[in-house]
């Protein structure tokens, strides 16, 4: 075979090598296809830093329940430590308000609601917020006066105050008593409050006797999750910013359906415009001191992306990554190029774990091994 033809034959195939989800695509059933990856020295430093040796009754350093790496719809690599176990469904905290972005994507797929509408025309009570609109909602700028501190500042805390004491019986109701600080739209300011808005307001869009079920027959049935529990107040409303409980396995679907633009199988389940406005930075985020290190917010999501007055928030990390995030180490990472998804529960309390770091590791580990020479 002549020169030129073999040249151009060899760039073919490293073409195909390099799509191979434009080609062969990889889906769960029941369960996962399992192909583990070979130990390396790059997985031994992954699991160093994942899993450090540690005094289990200290709440110093980082303790990873579960780490979970899925490439081209199968498990590659899977560890789980202490009480946490494959079967078993690990409480995701924020990770919660990504869960109900993607089942209000399902809603706005069917036409249910647009991002102008108000939250009053679906939620009666936030009538005293008339210029709050879905949108907002979605980008934490509702502009309501809201304390999001834990722990450390559970006098001042209105998210302590809602999940556990005078706003717990009705959560929604609760946030949307709160004064207007700024016009809606204009500030973001990370708020569980507007999530709960945001569940409440999804029921009636669906209507009270099928939002019971929603998040199931909408989401979790579709991707074929079997282990969530998303508790709800004493009023029905769903805790959507942050009591969903799913395994590892199971959480990771939905990070699968995210990296494939809200395709499951040869179903379109979340419009594309809708991933779309998951994936894209809130036009009037404004970094500062606070904010620098962290993930940029999308449409109930985060993002790796520099804008302007702020660098790549996790410098090793890929600019295409989007991740669902919650307290003390949760995360859902969702790498497209690098057609990973990985799952990462934990109970840190110090804040020495890093996003970063364990991204940087991770794709040494498993990102393509033509990706990695692209990138050298």
């Amino acid at each position: 075979m002549p020169a030129p033809v073999l040249r151009r034959l060899s760039l073919a195939l490293g073409l195909l090598c390099s799509l191979p989800h434009a080609f062969a695509e990889t889906w769960p059933a029941a369960d996962w296809a399992v192909a583990p990856a070979a130990a390396s020295p790059a997985i031994a430093a992954l699991e160093a830093y994942a899993f450090p040796q540690r005094d289990d009754d200290s709440r110093k350093g980082i303790r990873t329940d579960a780490l979970l790496v899925i490439r081209n719809g199968q498990i590659v690599y899977e560890r789980y430590a202490g009480p946490t176990k494959v079967g078993t469904p690990h409480l995701a905290w924020s990770v919660s308000k990504s869960l109900m972005a993607a089942t209000l994507g399902v809603a706005y797929g069917q036409g249910l609601f647009k991002l102008d509408d108000p939250a009053a025309k679906f939620y009666p009570p936030m009538a005293a917020h008339p210029d709050v609109k879905i949108g907002h909602l979605l980008n934490w700028a509702s502009g309501l006066d809201w304390q999001e501190g834990y722990e450390y500042a559970p006098v001042k805390s209105s998210v302590v105050a809602m999940l556990y004491t005078r706003g717990r019986s009705d959560m929604a109701a609760f946030t949307a008593s709160f004064p207007q600080a700024v016009t809606p739209g204009t500030r973001f300011l990370y708020s569980s409050g507007d999530a709960n808005l945001l569940s409440a307001a999804l029921r009636g869009m669906v209507g009270a006797e099928a939002y019971k079920n929603y998040p199931w027959s909408a989401l979790f049935e579709p991707l074929g999750i079997t282990s969530a529990v998303w508790e709800s107040d004493a009023s029905g409303t769903f805790v959507g910013s942050s009591y969903a409980y799913l395994t590892a396995r199971d959480l990771a679907r939905v990070g699968l359906l995210m990296e494939r633009d809200g395709r499951w199988g040869e179903r379109q389940l979340l419009p594309k415009a809708w991933v779309d406005f998951n994936r894209t930075p809130f036009a009037n985020f404004q970094p500062s001191k606070e904010t620098e290190g962290e993930a940029i917010p999308g449409g109930q999501w985060w993002l790796n992306v520099a804008i302007a007055g702020a660098a790549k928030p996790w410098p090793d990390a890929p600019d295409d990554l989007v991740a669902a995030l919650g307290h003390w180490g949760q995360a859902l990472y969702v790498l497209p190029k690098d057609d990973l998804v990985i799952v990462r529960y934990a109970d840190d309390r110090d804040h020495s774990y890093s996003h970063n770091e364990l991204l940087k590791l991770a794709e040494a580990a498993f990102a393509p091994a033509v990706q990695q020479e692209a990138k050298q």
